[in-house]
């Protein structure tokens, strides 16, 4: 017997499109992941000493939508956690975003209010037409010393690139702030899944109606493949066998240490902007995010790469012309649905991703209401 969906990937886009079609819909629903486990890069287990860790670096929920955050709770409970991240700069350890501590501390000032924070800002700030690049973004916000201590070399080892090739919305994911607030999301909604994000996938795919293959590469099998409609959350132009050329990605690299000391960093994630003296861009520490109690703990240090997995869609205007080339093919292929990072080649967080998974299994059953009328 064939399937009726096969969903390639079992990351949150393809997680979550399955268990819908199968649970709301009744679809019978293989999905394929050509890596070993479950949960894409969201995957966490126990490393040898015991100590949980996200495999593929620090994934943190937060989410403004209540849709998205009570659909989710279906399948774990969740433990608080409001992200908090540290910069080494100028032999400090100051809050990015930049708020009204990082400014008195690296300045030597005592800033009082919003509104001292914001002339500071103002004073230093270089006025310009729209932004179009990440560079501009910040210093047209706040200035170009703020801009080279916290942001070209960041951005530059992080995507290979300066700041003046890249779109606007990567610097303005991190906006400067005049406030107290060193939370580094905002959202309604900040949480962990308790006990893990693996366990959430495993309730999430846990349905008679779905069956799950994993180290299964769809582009080995899909010649003896049985079935109705595609979900394919892999990168898109891989589908289409690089027709007009490849994505750019970026990738990481990353470099686990276990140390024995209860806590190596005072948050959750530390990150070093300086591109001289280190290559890497943070470190960030497990215990921090899971609230594990151990006597010893795990980090990571993240190495921007150009080649292995992809992670990130480059944000410049000619890598989104080439990806709307093979918008268009996917528009004119019919059963086939793309979705996630890859599939949509967008720098989309957790929640954006199943935020854009519900909408298309909303799409998916429309259609299929539609036929069976």
């Amino acid at each position: 017997m064939g399937h009726d969906v096969v969903v390639v990937g079992a990351g949150f886009a393809g997680s979550v499109i399955a268990e819908r079609l199968a649970s709301q819909l009744g679809k019978r629903v293989l999905v394929l992941d050509r890596r070993p486990h479950i949960g894409g890069n969201a995957f966490d287990e126990p490393d040898a000493s015991g100590i949980l860790i996200h495999r593929y670096g620090p994934h943190i929920f937060h989410t403004n939508s209540a849709d998205i955050f009570d659909y989710l709770s279906q399948f774990t409970a969740w433990r608080p956690y409001e992200h908090r991240v540290l910069a080494s700069v100028r032999d400090r350890l100051v809050p990015i975003p930049i708020n009204r501590t990082t400014i008195n501390e690296l300045f030597g000032l005592n800033l009082r209010s919003d509104a001292d924070v914001q002339a500071f800002y103002d004073a230093r700030a270089e006025p310009g037409p729209t932004p179009r690049t990440s560079e501009e973004v910040v210093v047209q916000g706040v200035g170009r010393e703020l801009y080279e201590l916290f942001f070209r070399g960041y951005t530059r080892k992080q995507w290979g690139l300066d700041p003046s090739e890249l779109d606007a919305a990567v610097t303005a994911r991190v906006p400067a702030r005049a406030n107290v607030d060193d939370r580094y999301f905002t959202d309604t909604y900040q949480a962990m899944p308790d006990p893990g994000y693996t366990r959430m996938f495993e309730r999430m795919l846990d349905h008679p109606r779905i069956e799950i293959r994993l180290a299964v590469d769809f582009h080995d099998v899909r010649q003896t493949l049985d079935f109705g409609q595609l979900v394919y959350t892999g990168p898109i132009d891989t589908y289409f066998d690089g027709r007009f050329g490849p994505l750019p990605y970026r990738s990481l690299r990353f470099e686990f240490e276990t140390h024995p000391v209860a806590q190596f960093q005072p948050t959750g994630t530390v990150n070093y902007p300086d591109e001289t003296s280190v290559a890497f861009t943070r470190i960030s520490e497990f215990k921090h995010l899971t609230g594990q109690v151990h006597e010893a703990t795990t980090i990571v240090r993240e190495y921007p790469a150009a080649t292995g997995d992809p992670y990130y869609p480059i944000p410049r205007p000619e890598n989104r012309a080439l990806y709307e080339r093979y918008r268009d093919l996917a528009a004119a292929t019919p059963d086939v649905h793309f979705v996630g990072r890859l599939g949509t080649y967008k720098y989309y967080n957790m929640d954006q991703v199943v935020g854009q998974a519900l909408a298309t299994f909303r799409r998916i059953a429309d259609g299929s209401a539609s036929a069976a009328a």
